[in-house]
């Protein structure tokens, strides 16, 4: 199976205090970029990591030091405009690799269970995949909720950052998404053409895709292993919440 997984990982770290680009801030006493590298070794041929041209040769040097310098591409983010242009802009070094699938995560989605990306590897290792396979969790509060109609079809995004107005409880992602390679090359930028963008960031988001793909075509979700796999690491209170949940023995 010829994955390739895309990060955009042109965060700064702002809110963290780092020093650092977010992906090379230690958690546990190892980077992000260390921790995701591991985590999907096994399931993908190619990593395309998207970076902040002022933070790039740091990223690299970490790369270039161990054993996944072969198998990962850098790709500049000049301006910060979203989620949606970061991963579109792996597109070139997805044609070189010609993957049956595109998986995309968050750099600092570091606790993504192992068991989680296993399964999402058995819903894309056939020849073809539904357009969008992607683990979900509930949350309370959640930070995004995927809002559903009767029939279970994704019908909307809400977004907290985005100032939308919050159920008590949701149905967030983890940020993590398996698209067909379709899905990545032809009807994501099919989209990027018309997308708003955001009320709050002003960014233009990836995550609206979701119930726009799921219009005409199938978004299969399945239950993540754990909640925790939904927390990126955006503040110190995060970050000490991801290391204690890291540290924690396997029940």
């Amino acid at each position: 199976m010829s994955r390739i997984l895309i990060i955009p990982a042109a965060g700064i770290g702002s809110r963290l205090g780092a020093d650092v680009p977010k992906a090379l801030v230690k958690v546990a006493g190892r980077t992000m970029l260390e921790r995701l590298l591991d985590l999907y070794r096994a399931s993908v041929r190619h990593v395309v990591l998207i970076v902040n041209p002022a933070f790039e040769d740091l990223v690299r040097k970490q790369v270039q030091s161990g054993i996944d310098a072969e198998r990962t591409s850098c790709v500049q983010q000049s301006q910060p405009t979203g989620m949606l242009d970061a991963i579109l802009l792996a597109n070139a070094v997805a044609r070189r690799v010609e993957p049956s699938s595109v998986w995309i995560t968050w750099c600092d989605q570091i606790a993504i269970h192992p068991r989680t990306i296993e399964r999402l590897g058995e819903r894309t290792s056939a020849a073809s995949h539904d357009p969008m396979v992607l683990p979900t969790v509930m949350q309370r509060p959640p930070y995004i909720h995927l809002e559903r109609d009767s029939k279970g079809r994704i019908i909307r995004v809400l977004h907290r950052r985005e100032r939308d107005a919050m159920p008590e409880t949701g149905e967030s992602d983890i940020g993590l998404f398996a698209l067909s390679a379709t899905t990545y090359f032809d009807r994501l930028p099919a989209y990027a053409q018309d997308v708003e963008v955001g009320r709050g960031t002003g960014e233009r988001n990836f995550l609206p895709f979701i119930p726009w793909l799921a219009r005409t075509e199938t978004v299969t979700t399945f239950p993540a292993e754990d909640p925790m796999e939904a927390v990126g690491i955006n503040t110190a209170q995060d970050l000490a919440l991801v290391e204690q949940y890291l540290l924690s023995p396997e029940p």
